[in-house]
């Protein structure tokens, strides 16, 4: 599939993907580069021959059917009550996203008419930047909203290529207020799970899947069921799918990834901002039969779970030192592990570039990490903590930069208030990223 995804105008970007339809993993990633390596000739075809040949099949409306009955077949509820926009960002979701809403009676779901049109240019995005993870994306949406009126109760946002599904939800003062990957995955990891003990369906062999650096709560809420969860897995969608073709489909019930992507069902092996606005739709129609929001059932998860509560940070390297920069720094949270960032000292790093789990600071072994291996460090703070943290790191695939992922954790004892646990929490977790961007600098004589 040839996508730029959610990125700028000018990039472009070829996805591969292998016959069981999921992104190409080890061996064949490499196996295909390989062959273009190989090629010092790039042959031209003519279209309408190639086509004559079988060499291009031309994709007909039988599969656009196929696949939005597949979607809309998954539908858990009948509650459709609820009023939403959403904007396709100049890309392909109203195909998708928005044809599937409408199928599955979903009438109170506007669309974005300024982001309608494809266009690869994005003009009516904010910095020609089509990325629903940015909350400025929909700050369109939001003034044509309140200039009208418009009695939306969400605004979902999907990437061009409408594999990715950004949520806005409106608070009791009026404001928009955004749902993260992270919150959203434990929502529908919630309302899925919920679903299937409601049915008499749930099984101990039900299973979620995550990457690690995606939220522990999906894992807390998948535990509350009795399901199982795979989160053990490097950063990207296609090792969620591989962990499906491994475990079996029959009983998979979501994967998510905290860059907003998310899948359910067995009609694709790939992320699909489709189903994630599906099932974010009718959890926000039985919500409100109930007089509730996704931000009140949040603070029910927290309640039940404690409070959790994730942050990014990214520190850039450019120019033509970048990389090595970027590697010497990695390098130094190897050799020399940071014992403390703000007010946390960290007692445990592990590293799935060399397998190795270590102490802070003795640097003593606490175990092999078998599986799986990429260049990945996390660092885990007491885990007897009240207040617990944990730090991802590693180098972005894509820019010159080491992207940190935060995740913090809060108990919740009995009669503990929960605004006064997040705004603890949420302190702690400033600290810790302004201490390690602090301490980054430092590290590169910035």
């Amino acid at each position: 599939m040839i996508s730029a995804s959610h990125n700028p105008p000018a990039d472009n970007g070829f996805k591969a993907y292998w016959s069981n339809g999921a992104q190409v993993i080890p061996p064949h990633d490499k196996g295909i580069i390989a062959e273009v390596d190989r090629a010092d000739v790039i042959p031209i075809a003519d279209f309408d021959q190639a086509t004559a040949d079988g060499l291009i099949e031309i994709v007909g409306q039988e599969l656009d059917a196929a696949y939005i009955n597949a979607v809309a077949a998954l539908s858990k509820t009948q509650q459709r009550e609820i009023r939403a926009v959403f904007t396709p960002l100049h890309g392909v979701g109203e195909t998708s996203i928005y044809r599937i809403l409408q199928q599955a009676g979903f009438s109170g779901v506007d669309i974005f008419e300024d982001h309608r049109v494809p266009d690869g240019n994005f003009p009516n995005v904010p910095n020609h930047l089509p990325n629903p993870e940015l909350t400025e994306v929909f700050d369109p949406v939001i003034t044509w909203v309140q200039a009208n009126n418009h009695p939306a109760e969400l605004i979902l946002a999907s990437d061009p290529d409408a594999d990715r599904l950004g949520v806005l939800v409106r608070d009791s003062k009026g404001s928009f207020i955004p749902i993260t990957g992270n919150q959203t995955g434990a929502l529908i990891t919630d309302y899925l799970l919920q679903k299937r003990a409601a049915s008499g369906a749930a099984s101990a062999e039900d299973y979620v899947v995550e990457t690690l650096v995606t939220t522990p709560l999906v894992q807390a809420v998948a535990g509350h069921y009795g399901a199982r969860t795979f989160g053990e897995l490097l950063v990207g969608f296609k090792w969620i799918a591989e962990t499906i073709e491994q475990n079996g489909p029959e009983h998979f019930i979501f994967g998510c990834e905290e860059s907003i992507g998310f899948l359910a069902g067995d009609y694709c092996r790939d992320k699909d901002g489709a189903i994630g606005a599906l099932f974010i739709l009718e959890l926000a129609a039985e919500l409100k039969a109930q007089g509730k929001t996704l931000l009140d059932h949040l603070d029910e998860l927290y309640r039940r779970h404690g409070y959790f509560v994730e942050g990014q940070k990214s520190i850039y390297c450019t120019g033509p030192t970048g990389k090595m920069k970027i590697d010497g720094l990695m390098q130094t949270l190897r050799d020399r592990p940071p014992q403390q960032f703000g007010p946390v000292r960290f007692v445990e790093v592990a590293d799935y570039k060399t397998g190795r789990r270590s102490g802070i600071p003795r640097g003593e072994s606490l175990g092999e990490i078998k599986y799986p291996r990429g260049d990945l460090l996390i660092y885990k703070s007491d885990p007897a903590s009240p207040v617990r943290i944990q730090i991802a790191g590693r180098p972005s695939g894509t820019e010159p930069k080491i992207k940190f992922y935060f995740f913090c954790q809060s108990d919740l004892p009995g009669g503990t208030d929960l605004n006064q646990a997040k705004g603890a929490g949420d302190s702690v977790l400033k600290e810790v990223q302004t201490a390690l961007k602090t301490w980054a600098d430092e590290q590169l004589g910035e």
